[in-house]
């Protein structure tokens, strides 16, 4: 162990091509003035990194991504490692398409950048659950981010799986990895001292050799500490406490700032886009340099939430669903368009790089297509024939214990709950995140964290209760992780008598949904319908299609799919106001465009070259 430790503190820079001849990773070292630094074979190495996360990317745009970090005079990208995305289903993993990790890490390789890896499991992030998968919730007394045997036996099956996928990928085996990130701000969670050395000793004892890190914000680097990793903060700006902190806890060792935020994410309902002074931003990297502290900006490129992997917040004790953009006011934009942050960066950092920096690659064309007229429609009712056969049960169970893929639930989406009622009254139920109630196809109310009864009108004869239920994005930064279940998390009750025998529906949308979807008859729009329905229409994309971003002004909530994929979630409360259209997704000519309304439609959904966050 001693060995590897050491191993683990000895780098020294070498260009890709040398990785094959070399066998000394990445260290630290002291100058003759005993002012410490980073080593890559003996000779100073500073870490200029920055974040770029691949499933957040289209896999087609990848390389451009990495290519304007490249450019832009860092030598090292990050990026998060999302065990919910990559283990929807207890031990099914993907590794395929926009997940493939290893190609993602080759390809910074060919381009000549170093990677560090941060695997969690825990990762914050903004995505739902900060990235752990939701089929942990089944046990409601398992306790997640703590050595509980349920917890951890979880995390070994997954190690099992990751780590031999990222150990080839090492310096030491010839590959650009360089670190590896143990956990992510656990001084902030704290919850148990044993769980920190055992996720540093589960990489060690499957292969991993290189630097070990800690990722903390200040103030919590102490109780985010294990001996074994190199302690690192995540800050916003310059602070004399960050070198305070550290020296404190681990003597001379090189300062990294493991996460400067060049910017921040947004939530639905705020007042306006997130956005941070670029000078703030040049006088931070400025003073890092000057005092030699390696850093990694989150983010260099934000990418999308697409689909449903958003997460959420509280904000001044109240529930936020964080927007479907993953801008972050970044060095490059939502669709990788270059900003004022990023020649900034390009000429301090070009300034010291001793060599010319590679030259820009071109901009992302875009594209404003022609309005698009959704002509038909589909009420949601009429579409539950096309999902899988429902469950039927004697009570409402949550998304999560859905007796459905193979035991694991359902992650992300929808879930309808429906039951025969007999007489109106005060309906009681508690749903998460917020839910539509129906008798038959008119809608009634709404339920949500803090409105928990609808009044249901009198009627005559026994008619069909229908309760629709959004999981809007779990917490992702909370003590209260394990208690984020979503759909029906109780029973639901009328007059105060419990009710019983549901027929379920999970709605998780996926691409096999929509092929199913094709074969239905779809009804003409002759006006407005209220309630949730599916509305269709056709993207005339023409030979060469291109980046645009969707704009549904006269929409109010829902999603957009193009040719079955999931662009994410519109609401019109903004602050962000269209949806990123990634061209590489679009087909030559006619794209089918899919939009799920849950309130009210509007007539048609229109395009620009330009965001509107």
């Amino acid at each position: 162990m001693g060995s590897l430790r050491f191993l683990r503190y000895n780098w020294s820079y070498v260009t890709p091509l040398e990785l094959k001849h070399r066998s000394v990773g990445l260290g630290t070292g002291s100058t003759a003035t005993g002012h410490a630094h980073f080593t890559l074979n003996g000779r100073k190495f500073r870490i200029f990194g920055g974040s770029i996360h691949y499933f957040r990317v289209p896999r087609e745009y990848w390389r451009d991504r990495l290519l304007k970090l490249k450019a832009c005079g860092f030598n090292t990208v990050s990026t998060y490692i999302p065990w919910n995305l990559h283990e929807q289903k207890r031990g099914k993993f993907d590794f395929s398409g926009n997940l493939d990790l290893e190609a993602f890490v080759r390809m910074a390789e060919v381009i000549g950048l170093w990677v560090i890896l941060r695997p969690g499991p825990y990762i914050c992030g903004e995505i739902d659950l900060g990235g752990l998968p939701s089929w942990l919730l089944q046990d409601s007394k398992s306790r997640m981010r703590t050595t509980d045997k349920g917890f951890v036996e979880a995390v070994d099956r997954y190690f099992d799986h990751l780590v031999p996928r990222m150990a080839p990928l090492q310096y030491h085996q010839g590959g650009p990895v360089i670190a590896f990130q143990v956990e992510n701000e656990y001084g902030a969670y704290d919850k148990d001292k044993h769980y920190m050395p055992y996720i540093l000793e589960a990489l060690l004892k499957r292969g991993i050799v290189e630097l070990l890190l800690t990722s903390d914000l200040l103030g919590h680097a102490t109780k985010g500490y294990v001996k074994g990793a190199l302690a690192t903060v995540n800050i916003r700006k310059p602070s004399r406490k960050v070198s305070k902190e550290l020296s404190q806890l681990q003597g001379n060792k090189p300062i990294l700032v493991m996460e400067l935020w060049i910017g921040w994410y947004d939530y639905w309902g705020a007042e306006k886009h997130f956005v941070r002074n670029t000078r703030d931003v040049e006088h931070t990297v400025a003073e890092f340099i000057k005092y030699n502290i390696s850093f990694n900006a989150y983010m260099f490129h934000g990418g999308t939430n697409f689909g449903f992997m958003n997460g959420a917040i509280f904000k001044s004790d109240v529930y936020r669903s964080i927007v479907t953009s993953y801008d972050y006011d970044a060095v490059l934009t939502e669709a990788g368009d270059y900003t004022e942050k990023y020649f900034i960066l390009r000429k301090i950092l070009g300034s010291i790089s001793g060599i010319p920096l590679p030259p820009l690659p071109d901009p992302t064309p875009k594209s404003v297509y022609a309005d698009v007229s959704l002509s038909h429609y589909l009420p949601l009712w009429e579409v539950l024939q096309y999902l899988h056969e429902p469950i039927k049960l004697s009570i409402p169970v949550s998304m999560e214990n859905l007796p459905i893929n193979n035991g694991s639930g359902q992650s992300f989406g929808f879930i309808l709950y429906e039951t025969p009622i007999c007489s109106g009254g005060r309906l009681h139920a508690h749903a998460a995140d917020v839910a539509q109630v129906f008798v038959n196809d008119t809608i009634i109310g709404f339920l949500n964290e803090n409105s928990r009864n609808v009044d249901i009108p009198t009627f005559t004869g026994c008619q069909l209760l229908r309760i629709l239920v959004e999981n809007q994005g779990r917490l992702v930064f909370t003590s209260r992780i394990q208690h984020e279940q979503k759909g029906l998390t109780d029973s639901v009750s009328l007059n105060k008598v419990t009710l019983k025998g549901y027929t379920i529906y999970s709605l998780d949308m996926k691409m096999d949904f929509f092929d199913r979807l094709r074969s239905a008859t779809w009804r003409p729009i002759t006006g407005s319908y209220e309630g949730p329905a599916f509305y269709r229409g056709t993207l005339r994309a023409g030979p060469s299609p291109k980046d645009t971003f969707v704009s549904l002004p006269d929409w109010n909530y829902g999603f957009v799919f193009i040719n079955g994929r999931n662009l994410g979630r519109y609401w019109s409360i903004g602050p962000q106001r269209t949806l990123y259209l990634p061209g590489v997704w679009l087909r030559p000519e006619d794209n089918e465009i899919i939009v799920f309304e849950k309130m009210m439609n509007g007539l048609f959904i229109q395009f620009t070259d330009e965001p509107k966050l």
